[in-house]
């Protein structure tokens, strides 16, 4: 399922090339910083973002609740950018960071639990439909990035919908969350508390700068279908445990 692209491709055949004569911390900081250029030419906005620190946060505030997953700066929607200047200066003066890119502005972010996304990567697949950069955040949520809905001149032009998903009401989409305005997701690659494959956030579909991005509606049916067959599987698996679940 996961595709690997010619800039992943084109990758591995750089970090391979330096591989002799440098060392793996510099193979490692050369490639995470094509990937975060690669996100700015594809017309994501980024911003420095917190990191972990053991399982704690790089951030000063005492008991984060979401060690490694925020920015830095509160003026995080207007300090987003895409100019691979300021990138580059990020990424080499910050080579811990996480990096988050900004809804709303150039594209939405569809995020559904992994089972569904995986469910209803299947049937766009099966049915021809092109689905864009797909991340994998954690191992338990699957980030599928999308046009905008934009930022219309007349407010009147906007049209809420009840999915639209910003960091405080996380908890209130345990389903699908809609990023657009106002909204964020750690864009790959980034390292979260704990260890391993469940421990980052890493492209299964790699953005392809130029490319089109799919409108949201297309990918949204299926989505919602799959984050529904997602939430029937999990009722009826807490239905049949011997004891509680939650």
């Amino acid at each position: 399922m996961e595709r690997n692209g010619g800039f992943s491709q084109w990758l591995r055949r750089r970090v391979r090339a330096g591989a002799g004569g440098g060392t793996a911390e510099r193979d490692a900081a050369r490639a995470r910083e094509d990937l975060l250029l690669a996100a700015a030419e594809s017309g994501f906005p980024l911003a420095p973002a917190a990191y972990p620190e053991g399982y704690g946060c790089s951030c000063v505030r005492i008991g984060c609740p979401t060690p490694g997953h925020h920015p830095v700066s509160f003026a995080w929607q207007t300090q987003a950018t895409t100019e691979p200047e300021q990138v580059n200066r990020w990424v080499t003066s910050q080579p811990l960071a996480n990096f988050v890119t900004a809804t709303g502005q150039n594209h939405d972010v569809l995020d559904v639990p992994e089972p569904a996304g995986r469910m209803a990567l299947d049937r766009l697949d099966a049915e021809g439909v092109a689905t864009g950069p797909v991340a994998l955040s954690g191992g338990d949520r699957m980030l599928f990035f999308t046009a905008t809905r934009g930022t219309p001149e007349d407010e009147d032009e906007w049209w809420p919908c009840e999915l639209d998903c910003h960091p405080e009401t996380m908890a209130e989409h345990p389903g699908l969350r809609w990023h657009c305005r106002g909204s964020y997701v750690l864009v790959p690659p980034a390292r979260l508390p704990g260890e391993g494959r469940e421990a980052v956030v890493r492209w299964l579909r790699e953005p392809v700068p130029g490319a089109t991005l799919p409108e949201p509606l297309i990918l949204l049916e299926a989505l919602t279908d799959a984050c529904a067959a997602h939430a029937d599987d999990a009722a009826d698996q807490e239905a049949t445990a011997p004891w509680p679940t939650r």
